[in-house]
């Protein structure tokens, strides 16, 4: 199959790049990816409950429902959306060549296309403690931001697990619906630059558990109460009751694929050039998490992708013109 542009990825900044590239009649073929990363087609959205802060659902919406009207919409303005992982790219040259899960032997024949855009996102790190599997998104959350807000962790006590930026950020910014939130550490001092830490630890509504693991998540069943922590000195533990636990420790990037052709940074995000989509290889375009490690936003990776469409589309157009203007003056040779 060759395609003038491949999306690969499938949440809100894949998406609106496939919408927009859709109705500019650049007729995308989207791989939206089976489990790639260990989540869903839709990404980190289809593991969340409640979205608030998306605009046009004053009601709130659930993440699933949210990235079911994405690919609906998709859909409708003619993407092809393959329900399959990209496991391996060659961006040496143009046309680009891109290999499906299962079929990307030496043998196998690539998909191609003129313009690339990564989609990708990055998938939060989890713990995979006891009783995570039950209560992820009934009490579990990687994302404060996303659902701090939620009713129900409002005026309860809530635990962060982590101690960079990240953790110290989050921690502070729940304490906006929190009535209390710790803070569990596993080291005795936090990894966090200076001017965070001090904030963090200054906070009247933060209390820092110094070599402390967080290792099992308790409940009724449906919401989580409690968490069980463990002394990383003594190995004692003991029982805290709080109504959320939000990990902190960080995202992996999805660009394992890649095999490193193109530039990251060096967590291993994409990098592109400032106010752009652009990568470092002209045509391939980068949208959404997997270049964005500050906001990771649904509503920010929505953004992101239409600018990838945009910038796509432009190159296409340019890369049109030039090949009429060889055309023509080979032609003119004859």
């Amino acid at each position: 199959m060759h395609a003038k542009v491949i999306i690969v990825g499938s949440g809100p900044a894949g998406h609106t790049a496939a919408i927009y590239a859709a109705r500019a009649n650049l007729e995308p073929e989207m791989f939206e990816g089976m489990m790639a990363g260990g989540v869903a087609p839709g990404g980190q959205l289809t593991t969340t409950t409640d979205v608030e802060n998306f605009p046009g659902f004053p009601a709130g919406v659930m993440g699933g429902e949210l990235t079911d009207k994405f690919r609906e919409q998709s859909e409708r303005f003619g993407t092809k959306i393959h329900t399959e992982t990209i496991t391996r790219v060659d961006l040496s040259s143009r046309p680009f060549k891109l290999w499906r899960e299962y079929a990307d032997g030496p043998e196998d024949k690539p998909d191609t296309c003129d313009a690339l855009i990564i989609a990708t996102g990055a998938t939060a790190k989890r713990l995979f403690i006891a009783g995570e599997d039950t209560y992820w998104q009934r009490g579990m959350s990687a994302c404060a931001v996303c659902d701090g807000a939620a009713p129900i962790f409002r005026n309860k006590p809530l635990v962060v697990v982590g101690g960079g930026d990240s953790a110290c950020e989050e921690a502070t910014f729940l304490t906006k619906y929190a009535s209390h939130v710790y803070l569990a550490v596993r080291r005795d001092a936090l990894r966090a630059s200076d001017i965070m830490a001090k904030r963090a630890i200054a906070n009247p509504k933060i209390t820092v558990l110094w070599n402390t693991h967080v290792t099992e998540a308790k409940g009724d069943g449906d919401l989580l109460s409690h968490v069980v922590l463990k002394d990383a000195k003594t190995n004692e533990t003991r029982e805290l009751e709080v109504s959320g636990l939000f990990y902190a420790i960080g995202h992996t990037p999805n660009t394992a694929f890649l095999s490193g052709q193109l530039e990251t940074d060096e967590s291993g995000y994409l990098l592109v050039q400032p106010g752009t989509s652009l990568t470092n290889i002209k045509g391939v375009f980068a949208a959404g998490d997997v270049q964005d490690k500050r906001y990771r936003q649904a509503i920010t990776a929505a953004g992101s992708g239409c600018m990838a469409a945009l910038d796509a589309e432009k190159y296409l157009e340019e890369l049109e013109a030039e090949e009429r203007e060889k055309k023509e003056k080979d032609n003119s040779k004859l």
